[in-house]
């Protein structure tokens, strides 16, 4: 199995940015223990703060991989654009959040992402990306 972890702005910041709200551990710490739990799985790894770029890279794994797991960030409230991309491929994409969104500011409530992602997790630290790891493998 192929899955392919994609991260939005600001997450480059992890273990950094306000640690109260996301935790104190850095990503790159957080890939290497996800890869070492899920041995049988070829996991790659994108990290960008740019719009365009996201959805160059939906539209380059997005017919190839298995599975997507997006946390596009604050983009998940306001890309009309990274949300038709997720609707334009055929690899499933499950929508993650560190944080509670619906416990947050009110305009992170809504995803426009949301309905065309197999699912969505949020809340759980970095425990959910693991959550959408076994999402795909059920």
């Amino acid at each position: 199995m192929n899955i392919f972890i994609i991260n939005g702005p600001n997450l480059n910041l992890l273990g950094k940015r306000e640690p109260e709200v996301y935790g104190n551990k850095n990503f790159s710490d957080f890939f290497a223990s996800l890869k070492s739990k899920y041995l049988n799985i070829h996991f790659e790894y994108f990290q960008s703060n740019v719009e365009g770029e996201i959805i160059n890279k939906l539209h380059e794994v997005g017919f190839t991989f298995d599975g997507i797991i997006l946390n596009a960030g604050g983009y998940t409230h306001t890309s009309v654009s990274i949300a038709d991309a997720i609707n334009a491929i055929t690899t499933p994409v499950v929508e993650v959040h560190i944080s509670n969104i619906l416990a947050r500011e009110k305009f992170r409530h809504t995803s426009l992402l949301a309905p065309y992602c197999k699912g969505s997790v949020f809340g759980f630290g970095l425990k959910g990306y693991q959550l959408a790891v076994e999402s795909f493998l059920i």
